[in-house]
């Protein structure tokens, strides 16, 4: 394993080095249709994904369709996409959770850039989902500048119970990582 990482045609510097500006022109290109697409997804709050995604179905969620849509329409896109690697087509659920955590973060920063030193109140609920696991929503109250109240989400947490220790230790653990 020491070797493969100390082989110089492996080095991953050298990989990149050996990309041409037109294969990182298609990959920023691909990438863009993806955020935009989970992007869309995400502000209208539309699921990703379908029950079953295989090739054979009609309908195959709605990331994937959305893919379909932005491809017929692009016929740029859709060349760079049927021609790239299978392991570098970036439609995978874990490149989707990372886009959708990028945009997270940025809507969080925004928000805590908003209320800044302002009065704000927390309010939290607690609940089960379908699986029957605990969890605990955090929303934030405030005024603005302009004097109008708002209330934004600001997280989800899986606790164990709903003692009030735990509440407390997932406000906690919400509010440290902000």
């Amino acid at each position: 394993m020491r070797e493969d990482l100390m082989n110089q045609w492996q080095h991953l510097q050298r990989v990149v080095d050996h990309f041409t500006i037109e294969q990182i022109a298609n990959n920023r290109l691909q990438l863009k249709a993806l955020i935009y697409i989970v992007r869309h997804l995400a502000f209208q709050a539309i699921l990703f994904r379908g029950r079953d995604e295989s090739f054979s179905l009609s309908n195959r969620g709605n990331f994937l369709e959305g893919l379909n849509i932005v491809t017929f329409w692009n016929e740029e896109v859709a060349d760079i996409i049927e021609k790239a690697p299978k392991n570098a087509t970036y439609t995978s659920l874990e490149i989707q959770r990372e886009i959708l955590h990028v945009y997270l973060v940025k809507v969080k920063k925004a928000i805590r850039e908003e209320i800044r030193d302002a009065k704000f109140c927390m309010m939290v609920d607690e609940a089960h989902n379908e699986s029957t696991k605990e969890q605990m929503a955090m929303v934030f109250r405030y005024v603005d500048r302009k004097g109008f109240v708002k209330e934004h989400f600001f997280g989800l947490i899986h606790i164990v119970d709903t003692v009030a220790l735990t509440l407390n230790k997932g406000i906690y653990y919400l509010l440290s990582q902000h």
